[in-house]
């Protein structure tokens, strides 16, 4: 793998946004024919480095060498020019357009008359059949296929242009087991015809699975390159977080030692609430001072419950107590109104403004609640930002920062920060650790538990089985919009008790060959083995 001289040779990378320096002399070096991880908290700088590589940001300072051939990209098309591709978390696609149009979009196959359809339609299967995915109908809707799938059809309109160099910037993060397991076939195959893959996740297992050396970053400098099977995963998490893995393990003991008392009558009740093809009626509990965990599948009825509990949805079946008192949560105005607070699990399209900045993003629900005809005085909203800045760990802390600059496991502290200033007496989170590195997964979760020790009537939601068992006092398990079961949490209780609780649990029979049937084949339920090792 050494032995050849590196696709990608990165030198002494520095960039320095206003306030801010994101890179400060970083190396990296790609080779053809391997998986290189590029691994730090979220801040660290990775997503800049990718930038810089991919014609996004202009670097200030150091080199970028391609096969040995110094580059400067103006433009993201440089970089494609350069056989650089790019495959985002979020998969950039056209539900509107085929999955071979999707494939071939911009590299269509053009004759006298305009665009070959036929001939593009076949090189797009040609493109597809290299992955291993030629069983797909390019002429079929790209919104006929899973998540999983759109995203290999990513990958291949990205290989369409015959790249030597393959970014994927957490690629996994909406994966089950076996569809993880699938892509994972698709960067072997692609990796044994020497291309240059960097992978970007924070599941450790999944890096260690599939990665032959590390890079890592912190705060915008450079850590170190290391062999994967040579750096041990406690090593790689000091190295990311310049933290002892004591620190990490700190949050589950605190939980242990809380012990929530729950004989008092709970802050928040439902009754049989439930919404027509949305979520059957179900009983909801929570007190002051506990962490109710919702877990469950993709689909189960996690966020439609959440939303009920809110007002963002209104209920057509049940009732809701708030301290003994009956409420009509109609609207999140309402749920605001009652101190009810909800953090949604879309951070891009709803929770942070990107073109606001962080102060503009934190007061935004005490501007709401307060009303627009009073606005809040500069020194109000300085108080209310600043508080949240330091007790957060916002970083850079910067009130005049876009959101959209941060990273982003900073722009869900400042959406934390948004819903904590309305001083809530509930708060329900939705997904709130979801692709933030380990580092701020812990800051976040810590947080958590400091509410509840503050009394505040927490709801944590999370695709991460392991995360929902380590920080709730009671998880409620839901499945096929249905909610199946209650596991008080103890010592004795694992992620593995929830899988098995929704595996044995059927209503009725299920077909032969229902992939429903197998709890590891649907969408967001991270088995126990997902992230392993991972302390947070």
């Amino acid at each position: 793998m050494a032995e050849s001289p590196p696709v990608v040779e990165m030198t002494g990378i520095s960039i320095e946004f206003p306030g801010v320096k994101a890179l400060d002399g970083v190396d990296f070096r790609l080779f053809p024919g391997e998986v290189h991880s590029l691994m730090g908290e979220n801040g660290a700088g990775k997503s800049t480095l990718i930038k810089a590589l991919t014609g996004v940001y202009k670097i200030d300072s150091g080199t970028v060498k391609v096969r040995d051939a110094e580059r400067r990209f103006h433009g993201t098309a440089d970089a494609q020019a350069a056989g650089i591709s790019t495959v985002y978390q979020e998969v950039n696609l056209c539900t509107n357009l085929t999955i071979g149009e999707n494939v071939m979009l911009g590299h269509e196959v053009r004759g006298p008359l305009g665009i070959n359809r036929r001939a593009t339609f076949r090189a797009a299967t040609e493109a597809l059949r290299k992955l291993g995915i030629g069983h797909l109908d390019p002429r079929a809707p790209l919104s006929s296929i899973s998540i999983a799938m759109q995203q290999l059809v990513a990958i291949s309109r990205a290989m369409a242009t015959d790249s030597t160099v393959l970014i994927l910037d957490e690629p996994t993060s909406s994966l089950d087991a076996a569809e993880v397991d699938q892509l994972f076939g698709v960067i072997r195959r692609l990796r044994a015809e020497g291309v240059a893959i960097l992978f970007v996740s924070h599941f450790l297992d999944q890096v260690y699975a599939i990665s032959d050396r590390i890079t890592v970053l912190r705060n915008g400098r450079y850590e170190g390159e290391f062999l994967t099977r040579d750096l041990p995963r406690g090593r790689l998490i000091a190295t990311m977080i310049g933290k002892d893995l004591e620190a990490l393990a700190s949050l589950e003991s605190s939980r242990e030692a809380r012990h929530t008392e729950t004989t008092d009558e709970p802050l928040l009740k439902a009754d049989g609430i439930g919404r027509k093809g949305s979520i059957e009626p179900t009983d909801v509990s929570v007190h002051r001072g506990e962490v109710v965990g919702f877990a469950g599948l993709l689909g189960s009825g996690r966020t439609e419950l959440a939303r009920l509990l809110y007002g963002a949805d209104r209920a057509d079946t049940g009732t809701i107590t708030l301290d003994g008192k009956k409420v009509a949560l109609t609207s999140p105005v309402s749920g605001l109104d009652n101190r009810i607070a909800f953090s949604t699990e879309n951070r891009r399209d709803e929770g942070i403004v990107g073109d606001l900045t962080v102060r503009e993003n934190v007061v935004l629900a005490v501007q709401a609640k307060r009303g627009w005809a009073r606005p809040l005085s500069r020194r109000e909203q300085d108080e209310i930002v600043q508080k949240y800045i330091a007790a957060l760990n916002i970083r850079p802390a910067n009130p005049n920062m876009l959101a959209a600059n941060l990273s982003g496991g900073n722009q869900q502290k400042v959406l934390l920060g948004r819903w904590l200033a309305t001083q809530p007496q509930v708060l329900i989170l939705d997904e709130p650790t979801r692709g933030i590195d380990v580092g701020a997964k812990a800051e976040i979760q810590d947080s958590v538990a400091k509410l509840a020790d503050d009394g505040v009537a927490v709801v944590f939601i999370s695709s991460e089985l392991e995360e929902v068992v380590r920080i709730s006092d009671r998880v409620l398990v839901l499945k096929d919009r249905a909610k199946i079961g209650e596991i008080v949490n103890g010592p004795e209780v694992t992620a593995q008790m929830v899988v098995e609780l929704i595996a044995a649990h059927h209503e009725e029979p299920l077909p032969d060959g229902d992939p429903t049937d197998d709890p590891t084949t649907d969408g967001a339920l991270r088995a126990p083995t997902t992230e392993g090792a991972s302390a947070a």
